[in-house]
């Protein structure tokens, strides 16, 4: 059942609360608390055992799962796509440069468009993404500095690093015990080291596609077509869409 899945990101979602990071970190959402109804959502609907593949992101982006509670929830894709629209509040304290407005945002993340945007291209339905995949991300906090920008898991100092990287590790093991999938595969090179170091001694293959972020000039370069590629040369089947839109 599913649950299982809500059980580990609940105790992760806890487990994260308390710990508390210092500049130039000043604004922390945690989408686990606040968007909790659509995450649940997507939990339920999609994250059933056993699962061929995990695909394994970073952190939410602050136009993407900041915004759904999706793992890389892009807003078009998160609601029309996969049907995953729900009441989202407001994280504890909101950067005014960053508001959280839910479904209503006007905002389009990139990495989330591109994606989802692969998956419904390449397997048209949800249902048929979700018979083989799952999407999940490795730490469930967004940080956020007092100018805006986003400051990534791994840029933290050492002793914020580890007690988060700790909660972290545990709960990306237990999500892989739950769904027995045959591959782990890190969104970016982050994730894919964090798979190695969490998932020692488990009987899943560990491997990584490029990020989609826009900031990588790599990806800004048929991005889909590369990941498809990558996922072939790991082993996993990938068919081929029928028709590739192009999206920046």
């Amino acid at each position: 059942m599913s649950t299982k899945l809500i059980e580990i990101t609940d105790t992760l979602s806890k487990k994260v609360r308390r710990l508390e990071f210092a500049s130039p970190v000043a604004y922390v959402y945690n989408p686990l608390e606040y968007a909790q109804a659509p995450h649940r959502r997507y939990v339920k609907r999609f994250g059933r055992a056993p699962r061929e593949v995990v695909l394994v992101g970073m952190n939410p982006g602050p136009w993407g799962m900041a915004q759904t509670g999706v793992p890389f929830g892009e807003i078009n894709l998160a609601r029309d796509w996969l049907g995953l629209e729900a009441p989202v509040e407001k994280p504890r304290r909101e950067h005014p440069k960053r508001p959280v407005e839910g479904f209503d945002c006007r905002r389009s993340e990139v990495s989330g468009r591109r994606l989802w945007g692969w998956a419904r291209d390449t397997f048209e339905t949800p249902q048929r993404f979700f018979e083989r995949f799952y999407i999940a991300n490795y730490c469930p906090l967004c940080f956020m500095e007092d100018s805006g920008r986003n400051r990534t898991p791994d840029k933290l100092p050492v002793n914020e690093r580890d007690p988060l990287f700790q909660a972290c590790d545990r709960a990306l093991r237990a999500t892989v015990e739950y769904l027995k999938p045959r591959f782990l595969i890190g969104i970016g090179a982050f994730a894919e080291a964090r798979a190695h170091i969490a998932l020692d001694g488990l009987n899943v293959t560990i491997g990584r596609i490029l990020h989609p972020s826009p900031a990588s000039p790599l990806a800004n370069r048929d991005w889909a077509g590369q990941a498809a590629k990558a996922l072939n040369a790991l082993g996993i089947e990938i068919p081929k869409p029928r028709s590739r839109v192009t999206r920046s």
